[in-house]
């Protein structure tokens, strides 16, 4: 069986070589460049959370309680799908489903010809998000970093009883999904830690057995260069490799556990391996914080040189193409030191595939 039949742990650039070439095209010619969309997009809803996860990457964000105008996405969505916009990712600095219209936002986005996603720690489910919006997405995807209410309390920072609350709240998301026979991919994540490392068999057949989710990912922790949190600066993940076999016998046809054993590896890589330029920034991708804020990279968050500017105030088309994100593109492509990114970051394994396009080709590639 395929372990990752989602490609979680890989790239899918492959399966857009249009826009590849567009991008490649477009590494040294800002004319072109500007005309580049976005494939993907990560959007956060509500800049306010109800946990405060140990090993939260936005926490020096600070939990603000904004959110995003339905009125204003009524507008920009749209106009991001006739632009090139193909996928969005509900998720960012705080808990998307806590979005008292977000049902209307997974409806607007879909319409817009944008496929639609979830990453969020399940503990605010709704009647309206299982009627008006699980029909209509392609994957959510929970935060359970733990397989005991206490453990999960302590890592997530709140009450044990919101355990039992995601847990139930994920069983209504299957059973609404087996019982409508929709196409959205229901599945879990969890961060590899010292505090949970013993849990995580555990964690993977509650997933499969009580749960009856599609998946669960096992990842590993990636220190955000901003945050405040540095408990789990410097993991080694050398040790818990192993873990791999245990889990691997756990997966069926039905439920897959992806160790993502292949990004732990990369933590101990010579550096020179790794791409010296981002090719994925600003081109392929975006993220818009819930005031609105457009950036070219979740890395930098609060970061003046890679905001392109704010959906309240212009178009989307006018933030693409604006003064910001020519002047972020050529920082990027002038003065951006790869070394002083986050390590594994969301578009590394793209950044790594457009390197070797770009910069790193075999010898003979005509014949093919």
């Amino acid at each position: 069986m395929n372990k990752d039949k989602f490609g979680i742990d890989h790239h899918k650039l492959i399966y857009h070589p249009g826009r590849v070439a567009e991008t490649l095209a477009a590494v040294d010619d800002w004319e072109k460049a500007k005309k580049v969309y976005p494939i993907y997009m990560e959007v956060t809803p509500v800049g306010a959370c109800n946990h405060r996860c140990t090993f939260c990457a936005v926490d020096y964000v600070g939990y603000e309680s904004r959110m995003l105008s339905v009125d204003i996405l009524a507008e920009r969505l749209p106009e991001m799908g006739k632009l090139g916009v193909k996928s969005i990712m509900y998720a960012g600095e705080g808990e998307p489903l806590l979005h008292k219209r977000i049902h209307e936002i997974v409806q607007l986005t879909k319409l817009s010809g944008i496929d639609v996603s979830f990453t969020t720690n399940a503990t605010v489910v709704s009647d309206k998000f299982l009627t008006d919006a699980l029909p209509l997405i392609s994957w959510i995807k929970a935060s359970i970093n733990a397989a005991t209410s206490e453990t999960y309390a302590q890592i997530h920072q709140t009450h044990e009883k919101d355990f039992d609350k995601v847990v139930d709240n994920l069983k209504r998301l299957v059973i609404a999904k087996r019982e409508h026979n929709y196409d959205c991919t229901i599945g879990a994540q969890a961060i590899l830690l010292p505090d949970n490392a013993d849990e995580i068999t555990t964690l993977a057949t509650l997933c499969r057995d009580e749960i009856g989710l599609d998946y669960l990912v096992v990842k590993p922790y990636s220190q955000h260069l901003s945050s405040d949190t540095q408990r789990y600066n410097g993991i080694d993940y050398s040790s818990y490799l192993d873990l791999s076999d245990n889990l691997e016998l756990l997966s069926t046809n039905d439920f897959n556990v992806i160790f993502r054993g292949h990004t732990m590896k990369k933590y101990t890589e010579d550096p020179s391996k790794r791409y010296s330029k981002c090719y994925s920034t600003p081109f392929l991708w975006g993220y818009i914080m819930a005031n609105g804020d457009v950036y070219g990279c979740s890395a930098f968050l609060l970061d003046k040189r890679f905001q392109y500017g704010n959906i309240n105030d212009q178009s989307f088309q006018e933030i693409w193409q604006g003064k910001r994100r020519e002047q972020n593109y050529y920082f990027v492509k002038n003065d951006l030191d790869t070394n002083n990114c986050r390590i594994n970051c969301r578009m590394d394994e793209a950044n790594r595939y457009l390197d070797i396009l770009k910069n790193r080709k075999i010898a003979h590639i005509n014949f093919i």
